[in-house]
């Protein structure tokens, strides 16, 4: 055989191996999702809140106790987290929102919630049943910038955060998923 052959051989059995290591560990971590999806169901309560403000937040800024950064990985600690602040009761309080629902939580309404712990799970409106919804989208010719506003995304740099976001929205799953952070 020749050199280029047992090369290639030797690259198909660690790409081989790999798959199968990625397959169970993905295993693995969907039964671990599974049980802490369900525990959070059990521990869920329906709670009346203000909602005051909505961000994606790094953890560090976010306001959360200092127990829960700490709790964290310090790979996680630089991503940012959808976090609401909240006025439930008299205490104004800062809380994780499920990335499923963030876009339709409204703000500066009182909304019907269910929270377990500091995650909010699920929100209901209380007045006027009114959610925000998320915006509709518009026809291919509307959303084209014409030349004048091509110029001023370059010189914003609203098209160089696009294309980060991009990878962003594609890595970060992914990241998720092997360490089971979701």
């Amino acid at each position: 055989m020749s050199t280029f052959s047992i090369v290639l051989l030797v690259i198909l059995a660690v790409l081989i191996i790999v798959i199968a290591v990625l397959y169970f560990l993905g295993k693995k971590a969907q039964k671990k999702q599974a049980a802490q999806q369900e525990q959070m169901e059990a521990a869920k309560q329906t709670v009346s809140m203000l909602i005051i403000d909505k961000k994606r937040m790094k953890i560090k800024d976010s306001g959360l106790p200092q127990m829960v950064i700490d709790q964290t990985p310090k790979l996680m600690r630089g991503s940012k987290l959808p976090i609401v602040k909240a006025k439930i009761g008299p205490q104004i309080m800062s809380l994780v929102c499920d990335e499923k629902i963030f876009d339709k939580v409204p703000v500066k309404k009182e909304v019907k919630a269910s929270v377990s712990g500091i995650y909010i799970l699920d929100v209901k409106g209380l007045r006027g049943n009114k959610q925000a919804e998320p915006p509709k989208k518009q026809g291919r010719i509307q959303t084209c910038p014409g030349p004048r506003q091509r110029k001023s995304r370059r010189e914003t740099g609203e098209i160089k955060k696009a294309k980060i976001n991009g990878i962003y929205d594609i890595i970060y799953p992914i990241y998720l998923f092997m360490f089971n952070l979701n």
